[in-house]
């Protein structure tokens, strides 16, 4: 079997998408050095009062980058829409693009969905009035959808773990020795230094990153939101001594704080499950003060919802934080829902440590400035309770840069995970997770690239999206 190109038959578009990327390159520059040197064109005022803008070089230059961006799009989109029809024929490009083809159906119905219903789903309709946040939202989605297929084994083309004699370190379309009827023929984007294929370990890698990443996150944000609003509302000794345990979080170097924390002898003297034990319990105690605040008053409401829901949640932070052989085995093998193992618990209690006294802070610093408004002093003169006005008048109206940061540190998060893979820490050494990838990969970078460069321009992207989702959520935060 013939070892794949690139792009295959579909190779005549390749010249047109250069000079696409030569030209939007040199429209940048040109608009840039034309901004900055040339002066702004005059407006003039029209005999009908409106105002009209003379067409000099800047708004030339402009319009040349719009032109050649939009050019790079379109040829991109030739290259997808023909490598799913064409598939291997097509090249890598489109072999890939086809095996990716339950994540492209899932973002079309996604955005034609959301695009319709737009105006009626607050905050995330606006997102689609902002090409940013489209195009970050779109990036983020996509390795959402990836990770959860891949999990499904409808992407991956081999085993992420599997070892096939004679493909260590081949290149990119390599086709597979020895392949048996139903095995997928190629390495679409060659082996690694264990003859495992890298295209279904990027793959897989998008699961641990998207599962660990968001949860940890809003774990953090439960211990910030929980601590943070009542140290802003109330000030005095409560505020000056939970900023004081922040700041000395804060100041402890955070590679130095994972490395001891993956030590064996740490892990022995149960630190990491203690940590769990308290950090985990945050959101009970966060969903409780909020249901309790919102039906003080109607208490046969209140009473069996908090039964329920905190009873469902004590089960689920019991099934979280017990771990059979550990220091803390709470409850019994028949009741246990999910078992973590020790190494993805200590990266999340980790990442939930390092997070949370950040999000403290910007909780504590919107506390303090909302506080003072005038909804606020009308709800204390109404006689609700302190939780009552941190949890329905405060927290409401910071949700947009709460949301924005959510976003970032996602982002921030997602970095901090590629660099604990990449220096072997907490997630097993087998794991596909993209630093420890990129770390393998690192090895023999001088000679082989292509280990190591798919994980890393996934966690490129994944970042990239992240942080243009949070600029187009701050950008239409700020019209409201």
């Amino acid at each position: 079997m013939e070892p794949l190109t690139w792009t295959g038959s579909i190779a005549f578009l390749n010249p047109l998408l250069l000079i696409a990327l030569v030209a939007c390159a040199a429209s940048i520059l040109l608009w840039i050095l034309a901004s900055t040197i040339l002066p702004a064109e005059q407006v003039t005022v029209n005999p009908d009062g409106s105002l009209s803008q003379g067409r000099g070089p800047r708004a030339l230059s402009g319009m040349a980058t719009q032109y050649a961006f939009m050019a790079v799009v379109v040829l991109a989109l030739a290259y997808l829409v023909l490598g799913i029809v064409m598939g291997p024929k097509a090249g890598i490009i489109g072999a890939m693009s086809q095996r990716f083809m339950p994540v492209w159906v899932s973002l079309v119905v996604l955005f034609a969905a959301s695009i319709g219903f737009k105006r009626n789903l607050g905050l995330y309709g606006k997102l689609f009035d902002s090409p940013v946040g489209m195009i970050g939202f779109g990036l983020v989605m996509f390795w959402v959808f990836t990770g959860v297929f891949g999990a499904m084994d409808l992407i991956v083309t081999h085993d992420p773990l599997s070892q096939v004699s004679g493909m260590k370190n081949k290149v990119p379309g390599t086709p597979m020795r020895g392949a048996e009827e139903g095995d997928y023929a190629w390495y679409l984007l060659g082996g690694d230094n264990l003859a495992r294929d890298v295209f279904s370990r990027m793959v897989k890698g998008a699961l641990v990153v998207v599962q660990i990443a968001p949860l940890a996150t809003l774990f953090a944000f439960m211990v910030g939101i929980t601590l943070g609003l009542p140290a802003g509302y109330y000030g005095g000794r409560l505020d000056t001594f939970l900023s004081f345990l922040a700041n000395l979080i804060l100041a402890f170097p955070v590679i130095l704080l994972f490395y001891l924390l993956v030590t064996p002898e740490i892990i022995a003297t149960g630190v990491p499950n203690y940590m769990a034990t308290v950090l985990f319990i945050f959101p009970i105690i966060f969903v409780g003060v909020l249901l309790n605040s919102r039906y003080y008053t109607q208490p046969k409401i209140r009473n069996p919802l908090l039964v329920v829901v905190l009873g469902v949640m004590i089960w689920l932070y019991l099934s979280l934080i017990s771990e059979a052989g550990s220091k803390v085995d709470v409850l019994p093998r028949t009741l246990d829902l999910f078992d973590i193992p020790g190494g993805i618990l200590v990266v999340f209690v980790s990442v939930v440590f390092v997070n949370a006294p950040t999000v403290f802070r910007i909780v504590r610093g919107l506390a303090l400035d909302i506080k003072t408004r005038d909804y606020v002093a009308a709800a204390q003169t109404r006689g609700e309770g302190p939780w009552y006005i941190m949890l329905w008048e405060i927290l409401p109206n910071a949700r947009g840069p709460l949301i924005v940061d959510f976003c970032l540190r996602i982002g921030y998060t997602t970095i901090l995970l590629g660099t604990l893979g990449f220096f072997g820490l907490g997630l097993p050494p087998e794991s596909p997770d993209w630093g420890s990838t990129i770390n393998e990969g690192r090895k023999l970078l001088s000679i082989y690239l292509h280990p190591a460069l798919p994980p890393a321009f996934a966690l490129l992207t994944l970042v990239l999206g992240l942080n243009l989702l949070a600029d187009g959520l701050r950008e239409e935060s700020l019209k409201d």
